[in-house]
């Protein structure tokens, strides 16, 4: 396999929390997106024709819900699994001939009370290829939410998608997820090389905790992190620049081969080099750190723990109250607690 460059994409999100209405907030995405159009084409310009794969930071169209209940956040920024917004990423990745990896919320006909935040990879074809919806969210539904119900639709190996491509076996986690290890080392025990980070971030000068985590979550699983932070977010009260800086690309080593600083950027790019990765995961030595896990050992162990329990939203049949989050969270702490845990 020939070498062949990734970008994490640091621009700009324009968040749609005050348009009016779903026509307004629409208008607002597809501004977005003409804006990132113009950035890829730019960046292909620039990088040239060994850029085949870029990741867009995390929900990187519409911002995060401030305040919004679950129905006013549905009906504003959520996207349909198969509509308008992914037909023009679609377009996008035919048009530039990328491999895009993007993030949105999402709904999902099979619960129509819910939504779900969702990163994908759309391939050159306009084909989207793999959805992840996000496992562990503070403030947000996710599949683990409504299991039960959830797995009666998709299958378990769903939660953890993994896509092989011409670019390798690609994969995706969302934001904070960087910092649980476990679903970084499930997908790369199901092959993933590539594993593309939208993320939305307080970056800083010091080392924070998801700059530690994308190192660690590429040496320990010998895989690349692809991580594109947004530039800033404009159109909420958030200090713009917040959520700025340090899109990166770290390799199978844990070394960071490129990263940008503030502001919109195309400059977090770099070779990937997926025959050396193989290589080295092939080798036989101290260093081939997944050849030496007992995922066994580890799952028995992890059998015997009741900590966050599952299915704590039912059947998703009904949209969480504002407070949900918190109160479950509240719950999960007095359970940890009562274990001995804390």
């Amino acid at each position: 396999m020939e070498l062949y460059k990734a970008l994490a994409l640091q621009t700009e999100c324009a968040a749609v929390n005050r348009a009016t209405d779903r026509a307004e907030a629409r208008g607002i995405m597809q501004s977005s997106l003409g804006r990132i159009t113009g950035q890829l084409m730019s960046a292909l310009a620039f990088h040239g024709p060994s850029l085949k794969l870029v990741c867009l930071p995390e929900y990187f169209l519409t911002s995060y819900p401030a305040g919004e209940s679950a129905a006013e956040w549905r009906e504003k920024a959520c996207v349909a699994m198969d509509g308008e917004i992914y037909d023009r990423i679609g377009a996008l990745a035919q048009k530039t001939g990328l491999y895009i990896g993007a993030n949105l919320y999402e709904t999902d006909p099979h619960f129509p009370e819910l939504y779900f935040q969702a990163s994908t990879i759309t391939a050159p074809s306009g084909e989207l290829v793999l959805r992840y919806r996000r496992l562990i969210s503070m403030y947000a539904p996710s599949p683990y939410d409504v299991m039960d119900a959830y797995l009666e639709h998709y299958s378990l190996e769903s939660l953890f998608p993994v896509v092989d491509t011409p670019l390798g076996r690609l994969a995706a986690v969302a934001s904070e997820e960087i910092r649980f290890p476990e679903i970084s080392r499930i997908l790369a025990a199901r092959g993933a090389e590539v594993i593309l980070h939208p993320t939305s971030e307080a970056a800083s000068t010091q080392w924070t905790y998801k700059n530690i985590a994308k190192i660690a979550r590429a040496q320990e699983n010998q895989c690349y992190v692809i991580s594109a932070n947004s530039a800033e977010i404009t159109g909420t009260a958030l200090a713009a620049a917040s959520t700025d800086a340090r899109s990166q690309i770290v390799d199978d080593r844990g070394l960071i081969l490129a990263e940008t600083p503030g502001g919109e950027s195309i400059t977090a790019c770099a070779d990937v080099d997926i025959r050396a990765l193989r290589d080295r995961r092939a080798r036989n030595g101290m260093d081939n750190m997944l050849a030496r896990q007992p995922a066994e050992l580890y799952a028995k162990m992890y059998g015997t723990l009741d900590m966050h329990p599952s299915g704590s939203l039912g059947d998703g049949s009904a949209a969480p109250k504002k407070d949900f989050y918190k109160r479950r969270q509240d719950e999960v702490i007095a359970r940890l607690s009562t274990l001995g845990v804390i």
